[in-house]
């Protein structure tokens, strides 16, 4: 008995990937740990409920979404591009972080949080919130509201809730265009 196989192509953090000959129902979230060996993105809790392992996916329109990488296979994301957390920060021709995204940069400066294990998964929550907001600004007002319903799906054990929404606020209201009085 064989185990039957797909090939499997995508662009990950910029750089494109495969073909690859990928086993058919296997979740994105051990594609990624097993063949690109890409381990920021975490598992969680296995059914897509806590969001642990969200990646940000790049629209051809170029919008942003979110997916689950527990939950969705790997060939779900064929012919797409994606950003893992590994590709948030820019990087110098060695592989060695120069600088960390604004959302990265902005967790660091609000301890945003405690053990790190849902950080990946609430950097690309708010990637894909901050990338709605420069499309659809909200008004100053409205800001705490739409953070709250951005981010509730993902779940951190360690309670730091408050300190995520105060580091996306903070970058929502330093980044121009998302916030209007």
């Amino acid at each position: 008995m064989s185990i039957e196989t797909k090939p499997l192509s995508l662009t990950i953090n910029g750089k494109a990937v495969g073909p690859v000959d990928v086993p058919v129902g296997l979740p994105m979230l051990h594609f990624l740990h097993e063949y690109m060996d890409l381990t920021g993105t975490h598992f969680g809790c296995g059914i897509g409920e806590c969001h642990a392992c969200t990646i940000v996916v790049q629209n051809e329109d170029g919008t942003t979404t979110q997916n689950r990488t527990c939950i969705f296979e790997a060939h779900y994301f064929d012919g797409k591009s994606i950003l893992t957390i590994e590709g948030h920060a820019q990087k110098d021709e060695a592989g060695n972080i120069v600088d960390l995204s604004p959302l990265q940069q902005a967790f660091v400066d609000n301890f945003a949080f405690q053990c790190g294990y849902c950080a990946s998964g609430f950097v690309a929550g708010a990637t894909v919130f901050i990338d709605g907001l420069k499309r659809q600004p909200v008004k100053r007002e409205q800001l705490e509201s739409a953070i709250e319903t951005a981010l509730n799906p993902h779940i951190c054990r360690c309670t730091g809730y408050v300190r995520y929404y105060e580091a996306v606020r903070q970058v929502a209201l330093d980044t121009p265009g998302c916030v209007v009085d």
